[in-house]
């Protein structure tokens, strides 16, 4: 709290006036930035025109998301913010899981993934994944760059789904210049 009130340029006292401790303000903060991804997540639905126009644009935006990352940061929440770690495990079983069984089953409607996939299944393989990027006795960080791993995954999850018209469409997408495909 001394470190937060520094940064700050504020008394502990202020901080105090906000929060009950240390892991009330790690909940809220917590909290606040799954609320805002969530946002972001939304929108980039809302706006894709398909299921692979959305799994691409979702890319672009979870790879600065993870740019952003510190992969310690999760280990910090399970080990010392058993709250907040909730809430971000929570998020991940209620929205994450069942944004991506949406996805699967409009891709899978519109003919660019594999009808023959279990969304279920698969859901719950791309939400492990991204905890075992995390994991640094399979990553360690002096060898791998977590960005890199996290898209790495990713990319083989979704080839992994993908119907010949799918890989074409993907291809595509990869093709173009993201910066100037990914507006969100």
């Amino acid at each position: 709290m001394d470190d937060v009130a520094h940064a700050m340029s504020i008394s502990k006292k202020t901080i105090y006036q906000y929060f009950t401790d240390k892991n009330d303000l790690v909940c809220q903060v917590t909290a606040m930035v799954l609320k805002q991804r969530q946002q972001e997540y939304d929108q980039i639905t809302a706006n894709a025109s398909n299921a692979l126009d959305e799994l691409f644009r979702m890319s672009g935006c979870l790879r600065a998301h993870f740019k952003e990352l510190n992969p310690s940061l999760m280990y910090d929440l399970q080990k010392y913010h058993h709250e907040a770690w909730g809430l971000f495990l929570k998020h991940e079983q209620e929205v994450v899981y069942h944004s991506i069984i949406d996805n699967l089953e409009r891709g899978i409607k519109e003919g660019f993934f594999r009808p023959e996939i279990d969304v279920n299944v698969l859901a719950r393989l791309r939400v492990e994944e991204i905890h075992l990027s995390f994991e640094e006795r399979v990553y360690p960080t002096k060898k791998f760059e977590f960005t890199e791993v996290q898209m790495q995954l990713y990319d083989h999850f979704v080839h992994g789904l993908l119907t010949d018209s799918g890989y074409e469409m993907y291809k595509k997408y990869q093709s173009e210049d993201e910066k100037s495909y990914v507006q969100y």
